[in-house]
């Protein structure tokens, strides 16, 4: 489990594809300076596994066909730069969100706003995962934990959601660099999917 918390922007250094698969190297001192094989990190809010240190300050990580379809990871190309982040340990703080790092889909940089002291950033969204984006709620863009600053209406053909920046986040993060027209990784909320799973099979009360 993550918080949605980056600690370093890494950066891909190779990458070896598969007929479905791909094994990518990232570069990132800290998020490496205490990991071991096996041990999990969070690249652009995808959870990998790692499977080799090939040089100090890299790891290698296996992904699979399910998650280069579901995440901007499919495009990946040497030289990227990735938000990335280790996970949580059971004593530490809990400063973003739930995050699981289980992407469930992308979404496109529309439009960027400043303002005098942040920016307001723009990314339209997938119409089946529209229904669980709220206002003020927790969403995951690139392995990034933010809020919710505005939704586009339930009936919009074409949803959108929006996030406020503060300068932290857009000199340590990649959302800073993401234009639009970029592809970014989405997480919603675990909450509300258990929510609406197990409203769908709640027993139905029965007329009288």
């Amino acid at each position: 489990m993550f918080t949605g918390i980056v600690e370093e922007v890494g950066e891909v250094v190779a990458v070896e594809r598969g007929a479905e698969s791909a094994r990518l190297t990232v570069r990132g001192p800290l998020v490496t300076s205490d990991a071991v094989h096996g041990a999990s990190i969070c690249v652009d809010g995808v959870c990998l596994t790692v499977v080799d240190q090939p040089d100090p300050g890299c790891f290698t990580v296996d992904v699979m066909a399910e998650t280069l379809s579901r995440s901007s990871l499919r495009d990946v190309a040497p030289g990227r730069r990735v938000n990335l982040e280790r996970a949580l340990a059971a004593s530490g703080r809990l400063g973003g969100h739930i995050v699981q790092g289980h992407v469930d889909g992308t979404g496109t940089v529309v439009a960027r706003t400043p303002g005098d002291a942040w920016e307001v950033v723009r990314v339209a969204i997938p119409a089946d995962l529209a229904r669980y984006v709220v206002e003020k709620g927790s969403i995951t863009l690139d392995g990034t934990s933010l809020t919710v600053s505005g939704v586009s209406a339930v009936d919009d053909p074409a949803p959108w959601l929006e996030v406020s920046l503060i300068p932290t986040t857009l000199e340590a993060t990649t959302l800073g660099r993401r234009e639009p027209g970029s592809v970014v990784n989405l997480e919603v909320d675990v909450l509300a999917k258990y929510v609406e799973r197990l409203a769908a099979a709640a027993p139905r009360p029965v007329a009288s």
